[in-house]
């Protein structure tokens, strides 16, 4: 995404549940922007959509962009539906460690983003030194 702007998690509230919900949505469009292997009208959108150039209420109210997801996710349907069992248990392992590992990840995230920080400034000290003359 070069030198832009780039949209804050707040700025996907207008579709986001939650604050973690926008937060997850936009590490999501940051992967698919930055994936050369997504390519096309999806990656088009998520590097609008990070750019401030659309919205993301817009962006899929927009039919191309609609329609992107529509065959992104046909090509996953149907090569879920051509794994034999042997490879759909390996996916289903594959995943559940992958998962393990994104909640793992987004639980430090969260605790770096919400926990307390040690370098708080706040403003001037009462009870201080008085300069009366």
């Amino acid at each position: 995404m070069s030198n832009e702007r780039e949209i804050r998690d707040e700025d996907l509230m207008d579709v986001a549940q939650d604050p973690e919900q926008a937060h997850r949505l936009h590490k999501a469009l940051k992967v698919l922007a930055d994936n050369p292997k997504v390519g096309g009208k999806l990656q088009e959108m998520a590097q609008e959509v990070l750019a401030g150039r659309i919205g993301m209420k817009d962006a899929i109210e927009t039919p191309g962009y609609m329609d992107a997801i529509g065959d992104r996710l046909g090509e996953m349907r149907r090569a879920a539906e051509n794994q034999t069992m042997a490879e759909r248990e390996e996916s289903r392992t594959k995943f559940a460690t992958w998962q393990q590992e994104q909640e793992t990840k987004e639980a430090e995230e969260r605790a770096e983003r919400d926990g307390p920080s040690l370098n708080i400034v706040t403003g001037a000290r009462r009870g201080g030194r008085s300069h009366r003359g």
